[in-house]
Formats: C-alpha cells, structure tokens, sequence
C-alpha cells in the first residue's frame, strides 16, 4: 500500500535531510499519538542505523521507558516480543545450496558455465553484503575508502578484470592465448544468460583491455563467431549515451539479475547533486528523497532473490582466492610485450572501446590483510585435499599440483617435496602463502628486500631458486650483499615482471 510504503521511505530516508538522533527524538515527542507500531517498526527495519549510532540507541531507551512507565501491559510486550533481539546479519542469513560434490579444481577443466555461476555467486554475496547506509555513504562522500563492503564489490570487479588478463597472458603460445580467450567470451555469454551484468562488464573489460587486445598474433587465431561475441558484448556495455543499450535490457529483465554498480551509483550522485534537500528552505524535497528511495530499493532487491544456480564451496575457494591477486598496469604491460614483443613491421589490431570497468572504484588499491590471505589460502588448501588427497595421508600428486597452481597467473620457483612426486599439505600452504603475500600486495617489495648486484662466479655456482647453472665467461648472475642470495639472471627477470618477494631471507 501506498501509505506503507510513504512510511518504509520515511524511515529509510530520513538520515538524508536530517540526523537520526533528532528523528527519534522527533517521533518521541509524538508519542503515543503516534503508533508504537511504526517506532518498532523502524528499528526492527533498519538496525545498522542504530548500530552506527550510539545517541540514537540512548534516545529510543528513553522511549522504551516513557512506554513502559505508562504501564500497558500490551504495549510492554510489543517491545519484549519485537525484533530488539540481535538482529541477523545479511552475512549470517541462510545461503543458496551449495553443491556437495568433487570437481576439479584445474582451471582448463572448468566449463565456462560452471565458471560463470561461481562467480556470480560471489557477485550475489557481495551485493546482499552491501547496505542502504553503504549506498547513502558512498554518494553523500563519493568515494568506497572506509565503506567495506563496496570495497569488496570494486576489489572482485577488478579482480575478475585483472585475473582474465593475466590467464590468457599466462600462456606460453598464440594459439594457448586464444584458446583461453575464447573460453572466457562462453563465459560472458553464460553472465549474460544469468543477467549478471557486473561481473560480465569485469569478464569483458578485461578481454577488451589493451594489454590483451595488442596481442595481434593472438587475435589472428580467434574464431569469427568469438569475435562477433565479444563485439555484442562491448555494443551493450557502451556507455554512449548513458548506457542506453544496458538499461533498456536491465529494465526488461526479470527475477534474478545483478546491475552495474558503478552505473547505478552514478545515478545516485547525479540525483543528490541535482536536487535540493529542501524546498522553500523548510519544506524537505520529498521528490528527491522519493527517488533516491527508489533507485536503492532497487538495488537492495537483490537481497531477497534466490540465484538459480547452485555452488560448490571448493570451487568458491579456488575462485576466492584467485581474485585476490593484485598487479600494476605497468606489470600487465610488461607481461604483455614479454608474450608478443612489438613488431614495428605489423600493423596494429583495430582496437575494440573496452567498456568502462569500475571507473566509481578508481584509486582504491586493494590490500587485503594477512589474516584474510591466510583464510582464503587455508580454505582452497582444504578443498585441494579433499579432492585430490585419494589416500587421505596428507599429500598429493605433484603432476595434479602443477596443474592446479596453473589456475594463478603467476610463476613460484621449483617447489622441493620431501616425497618423490608427490607435495604435502604444508609444502602446499607454503607455496601459495609465500607468493600471495606479494601478488595481493601486503606492503613486500622483491627490489626493497634484497639489494642485487652483478656478479662474476670463479667456481661453480647454482641459482638458489631454479637450482639452476650459472654459466658464462662474465656477469653469470646476480648477487644480495644482504642476505647472500644468488639467482640467474632470468630468474630475476622474470621475477621483476611478476613483481614477487620471495621470502628468501625465511
């Protein structure tokens, strides 16, 4: 009903034009005129508000005691019996059914189907994480730093951009670069079946980035029927005209379907700054405040939907943990023209307008905590294990290892294994935590760590990291004055382009 619905928005919204605290105080002085019912109604509604502020909690004790002082029995067990309990956070609230089932964790393995749907998931958790007072934080600042939960939403927009990149630019040949490429382009197609728009604006932003679309000996070998999808793909994220082509299918859309955050975000600041929060000085703006309701209540939706796909958790942790990593666009570059050098004598790929990617996000570096690194590592080294541990004695094979690490774009040194063949569950642990620590960004740097130098061997020496022979007549490799390392001189190349400290001083 109408009026309901007048009341949601006025409980809702209010904050926007005046503070919370004197709202209370404002339906304090109109009780018991004032329907009991709407007081408990909004702090059943709208809890975060009071646990963000603790003068407004002090002001509704004092209504809980005017109500109790007036001694109505009824009234008294309207508060003991309302929602003043601890309220269920979104986080807490029951999850969509998660498969139980093995799979495999091998990133070539993945269908573009299952692929999309995991993601999506996190997509889905992500949004159900983020609050109307998120939202009103956002567009009141313009800015996600200090707003956890749309930090997350750029840190997995991002993520999921950068990791498509570097999967294809992990590839040694052409033909390995198209191939990954176009199982990426299924996988958009599946987000589009889904209607999860913000992921598949990440999938193709990353597809369309120059890094990737520079590389013409790849393009080359890409299907007319890949191209042509990827080209759909671009049409209906363009932000000419506004967006134009997204919102009319948005719109059109039903049931499930995950939006553009940053688009719908920039509808939001583009209406506080438009409209006044008063008419006449004292007449608060109720159009605006009307439309700023409605344009959240959209978004926040998706709380109360049930994604139509299910999830297995070990895929999850994969997934989670793969879009933690982090790199420069100087990295991704340097990436770039070490797969395909440039070739003055070629002439330049037609570039494809990548679509604006998470451009509200922009200038927030995502740094996750140790703590957090050290969950999702040990999260996706239980789900290794329980795949792929048959024997259940804490190892596994070092072949089926080696393909899963292929899932993470980035290369760690030869791993050593106490058991011929076969890697255990710490070696495991430690593999990951030791190059996650670096490609998600946790203030190491391999340059500051270690001071290098040039250096000519007189006897045999071997590489602390490949194991490898240094050979030549002058300069075979490199030498840390201070912890005494010595690498070849690839090796340090290659680790200067992924940008990883390897704790070698450990």
């Amino acid at each position: 009903p109408r009026g309901t619905q007048l009341v949601h928005m006025t409980l809702m919204m209010h904050s926007w034009v005046v503070p919370s605290e004197a709202f209370a105080q404002k339906l304090l002085t109109l009780y018991p005129p004032l329907p009991l019912s709407v007081i408990l109604w909004f702090h059943c509604q709208f809890p975060a508000v009071f646990e963000v502020d603790p003068h407004l909690e002090q002001t509704m004790g004092d209504l809980w005691a005017l109500v109790r002082s007036d001694g109505e029995e009824k009234h008294s067990q309207l508060i003991e019996n309302s929602c003043l309990s601890p309220h269920l956070n979104i986080s807490q609230a029951p999850s969509p059914s998660v498969k139980k089932r093995k799979v495999s964790l091998i990133f070539d393995h993945m269908e573009p189907d299952e692929m999309a749907e995991h993601l999506s998931y996190l997509e889905f958790k992500n949004f159900c994480n983020v609050s109307f007072l998120d939202y009103r934080s956002y567009v009141v600042r313009g800015s996600v730093r200090d707003n956890p939960a749309l930090e997350r939403s750029v840190m997995m927009c991002n993520g999921v951009s950068q990791w498509v990149q570097l999967m294809i630019l992990s590839r040694h040949t052409a033909q390995q670069r198209a191939q990954v490429f176009t199982k990426f382009i299924h996988v958009a197609q599946k987000l589009r079946s889904l209607q999860n728009f913000n992921t598949l604006m990440a999938v193709t932003g990353g597809l369309c980035h120059s890094s990737i679309s520079r590389l013409k000996d790849t393009s080359n070998l890409l299907p007319p029927d890949v191209t042509k999808a990827l080209s759909e793909m671009t049409e209906l994220l363009s932000s000419r005209s506004n967006y134009s082509n997204y919102r009319r299918v948005y719109n059109e859309c039903t049931g499930f379907k995950v939006p553009i955050l940053g688009v719908h975000l920039k509808d939001l600041i583009s209406l506080n700054e438009a409209l006044p929060d008063y008419i006449d000085e004292e007449k608060i703006n109720l159009s605006k405040l009307q439309h700023l309701y409605s344009n959240i209540n959209d978004l926040l939706a998706l709380h109360s939907c049930t994604p139509p796909f299910e999830a297995n958790k070990d895929l999850l942790h994969l997934l989670t943990l793969s879009l933690d990593l982090y790199y420069t666009e100087d990295e991704i570059y340097e990436l770039s023209y070490a797969k395909e050098p440039k070739n003055p004598k070629v002439q330049p790929v037609a570039p494809v307008k990548p679509p604006v990617v998470a451009e509200w996000g922009s200038g927030v570096t995502p740094r996750l905590d140790p703590d957090t690194i050290s969950k999702h590592v040990k999260q996706m080294v239980d789900s290794i294990m329980k795949n792929y541990d048959h024997n259940q004695d804490g190892y596994i094979s070092l072949e089926e290892f080696e393909k899963i690490a292929a899932n993470f774009p980035f290369s760690f040194c030869t791993q050593e294994t106490d058991r011929e063949g076969q890697i255990s569950r710490e070696e495991i642990t430690s593999y990951f935590m030791r190059g996650m620590s670096v490609c998600a960004k946790l203030g190491y740097n391999f340059n500051d760590a270690h001071n290098f130098h040039e250096t000519t061997y007189k006897r045999p020496t071997f590489c602390d990291i490949c194991r490898g022979f240094l050979w030549g007549v002058t300069k075979q490799g490199y030498h840390c004055k201070g912890s005494e390392r010595i690498l070849k001189v690839v090796v340090l190349q290659k680790l200067n382009i992924f940008s990883i400290w390897w704790e070698l001083s450990a």
